[in-house]
C-alpha cells in the first residue's frame, strides 16, 4: 500500500507538522520507482563481486586463491571437515576458513564455510558497535526443520593429497569429488556430473581486516597539478575500499562496524539449460540470463525483501519476499541448490555451450547454466539436491524446510477485500449483498482504517462501534473476518501497546542500542523485534480475546508491511546497522524479518484462548524459505492491467515449485480501475490461485462482483461457484502438499519432465494431480486460447464433455468467449466435487459428493483420491480424517472406493466430526463418467457397501460424432464417503 495524502484527516493534526518536516524522507513511499532501489553497481558488495568475476573470467591463467589444507581434512559418519586457506597477498599470507561437507540421509549434501577469525570473535568492531562479531549462523534455526540426519553409510571412496571422493545417497549412486587445490566440488549422479561449486573460481569470502585510516593526500594548488598527475590520482590504488566501512544511498548512510564480509560462489549446472525458482520476481517462470544481450537482463536477480509497490514487470528487481532455492531441469533430470543466507543476495545467471570439447560446439552441443551467488554477510551455506525428478526436489526440500501448513478449509474459498471497508455497517451490507446475488465467499477483510488512528488492536469507535455485532452476522453465515495487524507500533503516549513495547525493551534497536524510530502508516513508529522470544510471548498476549476486544473466534489476521517497510528508511526499509535480539545486525537477518513476525502472529493465534485448538490463518506479504509452514502469501501491490494479470500466473507457479504453494495475486489488480472484461477474466484466472482474494486500493472504485453488472456479475459468479464446487479437490491437494511438499498448481516441466517443449511454458498448468489442465485468458479481446498438449492422452472440455482433438507436443485451439474458462480434463483421472451451491464453505460441510471419472484413451482405468477432515482443528493429526482412493478397474467394469492408507474404518475411534459424518450419512450423490463405453448404456448398476447391496439408476448419453464424448451419470449412489464400496457395471 502507498501513503496517500488524502489519508491525513483531522486526527492527524498533532503530527501534521512532523509529517511535513519529513515529507522529503517519506517521498519514496509515495512514489516508488525503479531508481528508488539499488542496482548492482550501487550495492558495494555486489559491485565488488561482479568486478571480481569479470577479472577472473577474463584472465586465462586465473586460479582461485582458495585451497584446502590437506592435513586438516577428516571424514567421519558422513561428514567431511577441513580448513580452506585463502591466500590474500603476494607474500603468501592466508586466512583460515573452516569447511564442513555433510552428506545427509535424504541424499542432500550440505556445504558450509565459516571464517575462523570471526568465528572465534578475534576481530574488532568500529563505531562502538553493539553487534555480534561472528558471521550470522542462526538462519538454520528459523528455516530448517528436518532432514539433517547424517548418512553414516556414506563412504570415502578415494582420497589422496589432491582430492577426496565420497559416495552417498540412495544406493550410493551420488558422488562428491572434493578438490583441494584449487578448491572446488563436483557432484555426480550415476557417474555423470550434475553440479559444480567454484568451477569458475568465483568463490570469494571477504575476510575481516582492520580499518587503516590513511592520511588525506596533500592538495596542490590548481595550477601546480599537471594533467598526468590528475590521471594518476584518478587511477584506483589496490582494492576499492569506498564501500567497505560505510555506504550511502538515497540520503541514508549505512555504517559497517564489521567491515566488508560478503560471501560469493559460482554454481554451475552442467548440461542444464532451463533454470527455475528464487522467487519472488515479476518475470517469467524460466529464469533469464543477467549479463545483457537481446531478451536478457542487465542486472542480477536480487533477493532483498522490500516494499516495492507498482512493481516493474519482466524484471529481476527485488520484491516482497525471497526464497533462495533454484532448480535446473533437462529432459528426464532435475537438480537444485538452496542458498541458506538471509542477507541481501544477488544472483547472476549465464549460459554457455560446452567449451571443454570444441568438437561439440555445433549441432547437438549441450548448454550449461552458470550462476554466481553473492550475499552481503553470513556463512556460505549451500544445500545440493541431485533429484533426479522434480518430485524428488520437492520432497527433499520439503523435508528440509517444512511443507505448507494444513489450512482451514475456509482459507481455500473466496476472500473479499479492499482498502478499506469504511464501517461495520459497510461490512454487513457487503455481506448481505453477496447473499442477495448468490455469490459465495468465505472471508471479508479490513485494512488499517478500522483502527483507532492506526493503533493496532483497537477499533475506530465512530466507524466500527460494534465489531462483535459485525462478527456475529458473519459467523451466522459461516464466514470469517480478517483484520490487518502490522509490525510497526505507533509511537504515541497513552497507547498501551507502545508503552509496553518500550518499557519491556522488545523493539528493534538502532546502531547505538536505543529503540529504533522510523515512519510508517501511523507516523512515528517502533518495530517489534520478533527474533526475541520475550517479544513473541508478549505479542501472543495481545491477541487474547480479553485484550484484542472486538475480535472473535472467526477473526483472523493479515500481516502486511513486514519486510519491514519503513517509509523514511533506506530503500523504504530498515537500516542495515540496526540491532536485533542476540546482537545481530539487521543486514544479517533482513530476509528473515518478515518470517519471524509472521511466525509470532501464527503462534499468537494458536494460544489466544486456552483449549482453542484451531489452525491459524495469517497472510503475509514478506516471506523466506520456511514461511510455507506458517501461512499463505500474496504477490503484493499489483496493477489493474492485462500484463499484471499475465504476470501473476508465472509468479504463483514459481512460488509453488519453490516450496510455498499457498499463494495468490490480488484479483482485479490493487492499483487502478479494471475495465469489466479485465475484471471478469481476472476472476476466471483467480479461481486457480491456491489463495483466492480480490483486493483494491482505497482510491479505486468499489468493485464487488455484484457491482459489475450483467453479464459480468453472472460470469464472475459462475467462476467463483466453480472454485467452490471443486473445493474437495483443492483441499485434497493441500493435504498432499502438506505431506509431500508438492506444488498445487503445476507447470508443464513438473508434470511432464521429459517433454522439453513444455519446459518454458508458464501460462498453463495442471491443478495438482486431478488431470484438470487450465489456461486462463490473459489478453484483452482474446476469445480463444492455444493449449499445448504434453502427452498422447485424451482430453475433454470440462463444461461440454467435448473430446478435444489433440496431438502430443502440439497446440490445440480452444474457444473461450468471455463466459468460458479454458479448462480441459485429462483422461485417466477421478476428481471430486460438491455441486450444491452454498454461500460459504462452512455451509457445505455435510453435503454429499460428486465424483467425475474421465476415461483414458485406451478406456481401461482411472483413479483419484479424496481427503476430508473437520476443516479447522488439529484432530487430523490424531487420525480423525477420511482419505479415500477411487479406482476404475482396467476392464472398466467396476469403480471401487478404499481407504488410501489401508486403514480399516472399524479401527478408527471416531471423534465428534467423524460421528457427525456418519450420522448425516454424508456420501456419494452421483458419479459422472466422461467417455463412458456404449456397454454402459443400461438403466442401473449394482452398489455394494456396508454389507448391503442395492441398485442405482444410470442415465447414459451417447457420443456425438466429432463433438461431445459419451457420458454416464450414476444417480443417487448412496454409499457413505468414509466407507468401502464397489459399483459394478457388468
Amino acid at each position: 500500500m502507498l501513503f496517500p495524502s488524502q489519508l491525513l484527516s483531522g486526527r492527524w493534526t498533532a503530527v501534521l507538522g512532523l509529517l511535513t518536516a519529513f515529507s522529503a524522507l517519506i517521498a519514496p513511499a509515495v512514489s516508488v520507482k525503479e531508481h528508488d532501489f539499488k542496482k548492482c553497481h550501487q550495492s558495494g558488495f555486489c559491485k565488488r563481486n561482479r568486478a571480481f568475476a569479470d577479472q577472473a573470467l577474463a584472465t586465462s591463467s586465473w586460479q582461485t586463491p582458495y585451497h584446502i589444507l590437506p592435513e586438516s581434512r577428516s571424514f567421519q559418519d558422513g561428514q567431511f571437515q577441513a580448513v580452506i586457506l585463502k591466500t590474500i597477498n603476494d607474500q603468501g599470507e592466508t586466512v583460515r576458513l573452516p569447511i564442513t561437507v555433510s552428506f545427509l540421509k535424504s541424499g542432500t549434501a550440505r556445504v558450509t564455510v565459516d571464517e575462523e577469525k570471526r568465528q572465534k570473535g578475534e576481530i574488532e568492531l568500529r563505531h562502538d558497535s553493539k553487534a555480534r562479531k561472528e558471521r550470522y549462523n542462526e538462519a538454520e534455526q528459523w528455516v530448517v526443520v528436518g532432514g539433517l540426519d547424517l548418512d553414516k553409510e556414506a563412504k570415502l571412496a578415494f582420497e589422496d593429497k589432491t582430492q577426496a571422493t565420497v559416495k552417498y545417497g540412495p544406493s550410493s549412486n551420488f558422488e562428491a569429488i572434493i578438490k583441494f587445490a584449487p578448491f572446488g566440488i563436483e557432484f555426480k549422479r550415476d557417474g555423470a556430473t550434475q553440479i559444480k561449486l567454484n568451477d569458475r573460481g568465483l568463490l570469494n569470502m571477504e575476510h575481516w581486516r582492520p580499518k587503516i585510516d590513511k592520511p588525506e593526500p596533500e592538495k596542490k594548488e590548481a595550477e601546480e597539478t599537471t594533467t598526468e598527475e590528475k590521471k594518476e590520482e584518478e587511477q584506483p590504488k589496490g582494492e576499492d575500499e569506498s564501500t567497505w566501512w560505510d555506504e550511502s544511498f538515497g540520503g541514508n548512510t549505512d555504517s559497517k562496524p564489521r567491515g566488508p564480509e560478503s560471501v560469493a560462489l559460482d554454481i554451475s549446472f552442467v548440461d542444464y539449460e532451463h533454470i527455475f525458482g528464487i522467487p519472488s520476481h515479476a518475470g517469467p517462470l524460466a529464469l533469464k540470463e543477467t549479463r545483457g544481450g537481446e531478451g536478457k537482463y542487465e542486472e542480477p536477480y536480487r533477493l532483498y525483501n522490500a516494499d516495492v509497490f507498482e512493481y516493474i514487470l519482466d524484471s529481476p528487481m527485488t520484491l516482497y519476499g525471497a526464497i533462495p532455492f533454484m532448480q535446473a531441469h533437462r529432459k528426464g533430470s532435475s537438480v537444485g541448490v538452496f542458498w541458506l543466507n538471509a542477507a541481501e543476495t544477488w544472483v547472476d545467471i549465464t549460459k554457455a555451450k560446452d567449451s571443454k570439447n570444441p568438437l561439440a560446439l555445433g549441432i547437438g552441443a549441450k548448454t550449461s547454466t552458470h550462476t554466481h551467488w553473492v550475499s552481503e554477510s553470513g556463512l556460505l551455506d549451500v544445500f545440493v539436491f541431485l533429484g533426479p525428478t522434480p518430485q524428488d526436489l520437492a520432497k527433499t526440500y520439503g523435508e528440509l524446510t517444512g511443507t505448507t501448513a494444513m489450512p482451514q478449509e475456509f482459507a481455500l474459498g473466496y476472500h473479499q477485500c479492499r482498502w478499506n471497508y469504511v464501517s461495520d455497517e459497510d461490512v454487513k451490507d457487503v455481506d448481505r449483498k453477496m447473499d442477495k446475488h448468490h455469490i459465495p465467499y468465505d472471508v471479508i477483510w479490513l485494512d488499517l482504517e478500522y483502527t483507532d488512528e492506526k493503533k493496532y488492536f483497537t477499533w475506530d469507535s465512530h466507524t466500527f462501534p460494534d465489531p462483535i455485532g459485525m462478527g456475529k452476522q458473519l459467523d451466522g453465515h459461516g464466514r470469517k473476518l480478517v483484520t490487518i495487524v502490522d509490525p510497526h507500533i505507533k509511537n504515541v503516549d497513552g497507547y498501551s501497546v507502545s508503552t509496553e513495547l518500550k518499557s519491556k525493551e522488545l523493539a528493534t534497536k538502532n546502531k547505538e542500542g536505543n529503540i529504533f524510530e522510523g515512519w510508517c502508516w501511523p507516523g512515528s513508529s517502533h518495530w517489534i523485534d520478533a527474533f526475541n522470544p520475550a517479544a513473541r510471548a508478549w505479542w501472543a498476549s495481545l491477541f487474547q480475546y480479553s485484550h484484542y476486544k472486538g475480535s472473535m473466534e472467526n477473526t483472523w489476521i493479515w500481516n502486511d508491511m513486514n519486510e519491514p517497510s519503513v517509509f523514511n528508511g533506506p530503500e523504504t526499509t530498515m537500516p542495515k546497522d540496526n540491532i536485533h535480539h542476540g546482537g545481530w545486525e539487521h543486514r544479517d537477518v533482513h530476509n528473515l524479518n518478515g518470517m519471524t513476525f509472521h511466525n509470532a502472529t501464527h503462534h499468537a493465534l494458536i494460544s489466544r484462548k486456552q483449549g482453542e485448538s484451531r489452525r491459524p490463518f495469517v497472510l503475509t506479504r514478506s516471506f523466506f524459505a520456511g514461511s510455507q509452514r506458517i501461512g499463505p502469501m500474496w504477490t503484493g501491490d499489483n496493477q489493474a492491467a492485462w500484463d499484471h494479470l499475465q504476470a501473476s500466473i508465472p509468479m504463483v507457479l514459481s512460488q509453488g515449485i519453490s516450496g510455498m504453494p499457498f499463494s495468490g495475486a490480488d484479483v482485479g489488480g490493487f492499483f487502478g480501475n479494471p475495465e469489466k472484461d479485465l475484471q471478469t477474466r481476472w476472476y476466471q484466472a483467480g479461481i486457480f490461485y491456491p489463495f483466492f482474494r480480490a483486493h483494491a486500493h482505497i482510491d479505486t472504485r468499489r468493485r464487488e462482483p455484484y457491482l459489475a453488472g450483467e453479464p459480468y456479475t453472472s460470469i464472475i459468479t459462475a467462476a467463483i461457484r466453480l472454485r467452490y464446487s471443486l473445493l474437495p479437490s483443492w483441499y485434497t491437494l493441500f493435504r498432499k502438499a502438506h505431506l509431500e511438499g508438492t506444488p498445487i498448481t503445476r507447470p508443464m516441466f513438473y508434470t511432464h519432465p521429459t517433454e522439453e517443449a513444455g519446459f518454458d511454458l508458464d501460462d498453463q498448468f495442471f491443478v495438482g494431480n486431478t488431470g484438470l489442465l487450465a489456461k486462463p485468458v490473459t489478453e484483452q479481446g482474446k476469445e480463444s486460447v492455444d493449449i499445448w498438449i504434453p502427452d498422447d492422452e485424451v482430453y475433454y472440455d470440462y463444461f461440454t464433455y467435448n473430446t478435444v482433438p489433440t496431438s502430443k507436443g502440439k497446440k490445440v485451439t480452444v474457444d473461450a468467449p468471455l463466459d468460458k474458462i479454458p479448462l480441459l480434463m485429462q483422461g485417466g483421472h477421478i476428481f471430486v466435487r460438491r455441486d450444491i451451491p452454498r454461500r460459504s464453505s462452512a455451509l457445505m460441510k455435510w453435503d454429499d459428493y460428486t465424483l467425475v471419472v474421465t476415461l483414458p484413451k485406451d478406456g481401461k482405468s482411472a483413479e483419484g483420491e479424496l481427503y476430508v477432515d473437520d476443516g479447522e482443528s488439529f484432530d487430523y493429526e490424531k487420525g480423525q480424517y477420511i482419505h479415500r482412493r477411487f479406482v476404475l478397474d482396467s476392464t472398466a467394469k467396476t469403480i471401487t472406493s478404499v481407504d488410501a492408507e489401508g486403514r480399516d474404518e472399524k479401527d478408527i475411534k471416531p471423534g465428534d466430526w467423524m460421528k457427525k459424518m456418519q450420522e448425516c450419512e454424508v456420501g456419494v450423490d452421483k458419479i459422472i463418467v466422461v467417455g463412458a463405453p456404449a456397454s454402459w448404456n443400461k438403466k442401473e448398476v449394482t452398489v455394494e457397501s456396508d454389507g448391503k447391496t442395492w441398485t442405482a439408476e444410470v442415465e447414459y448419453t451417447p457420443a456425438e460424432k466429432g463433438g461431445r464424448a459419451a457420458f454416464a451419470v450414476i444417480k443417487k449412489v448412496g454409499a457413505r464417503i468414509g466407507a468401502d464400496w464397489k459399483i459394478s457395471f457388468a
